[in-house]
């Protein structure tokens, strides 16, 4: 919805400077005569490097609401928020956001690992994993670490059917095990 209003809002922008522009632009070049257009540009008529000016000002405005209104009518060809696959029988569309979910269901996997967060970006090589997480200390990190890369890459892989160029692991933190004694009263 907010990319509909935005494009909507550029629209209707690149129309009002486009008039505005273009009213300016004859107006500066004397296609209209002066004693029309006396009320509104008296300065422009009455010093040279003022004419001058508004020429350039609104030849670049009336350019620039040109480039803006064809931006924003164009259909957008790139699609950030999902990766895009064609088959025999059609198209895919994988959400950036349901690789996100694989990434995290493969990580859980790994024991003492906590608190996890993932991030997926699309590269030309394949996909760029992030992840963060917090793990328990009682196990090597370096393992912890290997083992998630791993796993992570083979489920998604598996899955997707996309590549993994790369899965980052960045460890945030040790959390403490909590060990509780028996009260004896």
């Amino acid at each position: 919805m907010g990319r509909v209003a935005d494009k909507l809002f550029l629209f209707l922008y690149s129309v009002a400077i486009l008039i505005f522009s273009g009213i300016g632009l004859i107006v500066s070049m004397e296609w209209v005569a002066p004693a029309f257009a006396e009320s509104f540009v008296d300065a422009i008529y009455m010093t040279g490097p003022a004419k001058y000016a508004a020429i350039a000002v609104c030849a670049a405005l009336f350019l620039l609401s040109i480039r803006f209104l064809f931006v924003s009518l164009r259909k957008s060809r790139e699609r950030s928020g999902s990766i895009d696959q064609r088959t025999e029988f059609g198209d895919i569309r994988i959400s950036l956001e349901t690789v996100e979910n694989l990434a995290l269901k493969a990580a859980n996997r790994v024991r003492g690992v906590k608190d996890l967060r993932a991030r997926v970006r699309v590269d030309d090589s394949g996909l760029d994993i992030q992840l963060r997480s917090v793990v328990d200390g009682e196990s090597s990190i370096q393992q912890l670490t290997e083992e998630m890369q791993r796993g992570v890459k083979e489920h998604v892989e598996d899955i997707t059917g996309i590549p993994v160029a790369t899965v980052t692991v960045y460890v945030a933190n040790v959390v403490q095990s909590q060990t509780f004694k028996a009260r004896v009263e």
